[in-house]
């Protein structure tokens, strides 16, 4: 998953020479973030907006409050964070969060228990070799056909991209992808880009991908499904045009090799279609998986969309019969009978079968434990009453321009971040319960802002060094990075406006 552990590590590479800085982990970076917002808390006056029936900060009502916190009560807040984080319970009176407290929960340990499921899922979907089968036999069918294997490729990564996050698997097709391009006359870049670009342009248009637009949209408290239409839309121009982008790059080199950026290494020239073997046959058993995997996502979408706002356009339309309404509680527990069934289909026996999802539970730990640390920032700023503030000091930029202009606005604001916090489920915890208020005084759809968010975060890690899928691609490519940086500015820039262009339209339309 994009941010999310993969279910195969990236190979380890030897360190450069005189390298002395590592960017650190997500997780390092969020315990830095707690204890800075924990040290501004001290700063940033306390505040509060008047709520409307439905909890909504009303706008043009902010005043100073006092949030009766002494230091030791803010050690305690800060000690506490990773566990607010994950089941701290909000009292419905004085606003406070804490494990011990009565109220709602507050902390995401719904969340938790559903990346730690779908983690197990991928991980016993991965163990059948289906899914890599399935990718090997597409690319070797088309192998005579250059042009519709890049764009064949990239719309299935594309696909699993948008739908369940898939990126940091990719690492695991290089040593297939590779030989298939040289031995068609093309580069490293154009596998590279192949690889890199076609998930990544899925995630960044995520329409239910549940560790983007799933995390986000449970931080900015909307449905998974609410703005799926402007998010399928933009997946479909975004990927046709990242596809021609790629497509344009391969042709120009294919036809002149001395116009490639990557170069070629020795042996690179000398690849034949010989060379690349054909994978084997897919067998009933890859058959049955493959599409049990297709239906279990299909199953998730279709219990998430509010059908009757989405078909008719009226958000507060009454829901249909057929709909589920399903939350992330509901979605933990699919994905494990989904895993149990797959373990079952494969024949994979009960020892097999636990070692498997406990495997893929544990490989997603960190993922989860970085959406606990992030909503535990937000239990510091709420304790302490400064998250009203932070949204008065930006309501005043807000209001009165333009619902395009914040659309746009929210956009270019998560850059930065998403280049400090790669990880999208840590992003979406940490920023969307500010985002989310903001929306609303600027009178955009809280959907609309996931949207903007996503995308933020998904164009960042197209390119970002911090960035595992990015760095990790180039370097099983073995291509400089400063030389991807050079492929692909032209279609960031691209992306970029018609980005800006989809998020006026969405606040418009929303």
């Amino acid at each position: 998953m994009s941010g999310a552990a993969g279910t195969r590590p990236a190979p380890e590479e030897e360190p450069p020479a005189g390298r002395t800085f590592t960017f650190p982990s997500a997780l390092t970076v969020l315990a830095i973030v707690t204890l800075a917002v924990w040290a501004l808390a001290f700063l940033i006056p306390p505040g509060a907006y008047d709520r409307d029936g439905e909890g909504a900060p009303v706008q043009g009502t902010y005043h100073r409050v006092d949030s009766g916190q002494s230091f030791v009560d803010r050690l305690n807040d800060l000690f506490l964070s990773p566990v607010n984080g994950l089941y701290g319970v909000q009292d419905a009176e004085t606003g406070k969060v804490g494990p011990d407290l009565a109220g709602e929960l507050y902390g995401s340990a719904g969340v938790f228990l559903f990346v730690l499921a779908i983690g197990a899922f991928i991980t016993v979907v991965f163990a059948t070799g289906a899914l890599d089968r399935g990718i090997g036999r597409l690319a070797h069918r088309l192998r005579e056909r250059g042009a519709l294997l890049i764009a064949g490729v990239m719309l299935v990564f594309s696909l699993l991209g948008t739908v369940e996050g898939f990126a940091e698997e990719t690492l695991g097709f290089y040593g297939l992808i590779i030989p298939l391009m040289l031995a068609l006359g093309y580069d490293r870049m154009v596998a590279t880009g192949t690889i890199i670009l076609g998930a990544g342009v899925g995630v960044l248009c995520s329409t239910v991908n549940p560790f983007a637009t799933g995390v986000a949209s449970s931080a900015a408290d909307v449905s998974l499904g609410d703005g799926i239409v402007l998010r399928a839309i933009m997946w479909v121009v975004l990927t046709a045009v990242t596809i021609a982008y790629v497509v344009r790059y391969a042709n120009r080199v294919r036809a002149s090799p001395g116009r490639s950026l990557s170069g070629f290494l020795p042996g690179d020239r000398e690849h034949d279609a010989a060379r690349a073997a054909e994978p084997p046959e897919l067998t009933g058993l890859h058959r049955a998986v493959l599409v049990l995997v297709a239906l279990v996502f299909g199953f998730m979408i279709f219990s998430v969309v509010p059908w009757a706002g989405a078909l008719t356009g009226d958000a507060d339309a009454t829901p249909y019969g057929f709909e589920l309404g399903w939350s992330f509680s509901h979605l933990a527990a699919l994905f494990l009978v989904a895993a149990v069934l797959v373990g079952a289909v494969a024949r994979f026996g009960e020892q097999r079968l636990s070692a498997t999802v406990v495997r893929g539970a544990a490989d997603f730990i960190s993922p989860a434990l970085v959406i606990v640390l992030a909503r535990g920032v937000t239990v510091i700023m709420n304790n302490s009453q400064i998250t009203d503030t932070v949204l008065h000091s930006i309501e005043g930029v807000v209001s009165g321009a333009p619902s395009a202009l914040f659309a746009v606005f929210v956009f270019l604001v998560n850059l930065p971040l998403a280049f400090l916090i790669p990880s999208t489920s840590g992003h979406a915890t940490l920023a969307m319960p500010i985002l989310a208020p903001l929306a609303d005084f600027a009178g955009v759809s809280r959907a609309t802002a996931v949207t903007a968010w996503q995308a933020a975060s998904g164009w960042m890690n197209l390119w970002a060094p911090t960035t595992a899928v990015t760095i990790g691609g180039v370097a099983l490519a073995k291509i400089g990075y400063d030389r991807y940086l050079r492929f692909v500015w032209p279609l960031l820039a691209i992306l970029a406006v018609l980005i800006c262009g989809f998020m006026a339209l969405g606040a418009m339309w929303g």
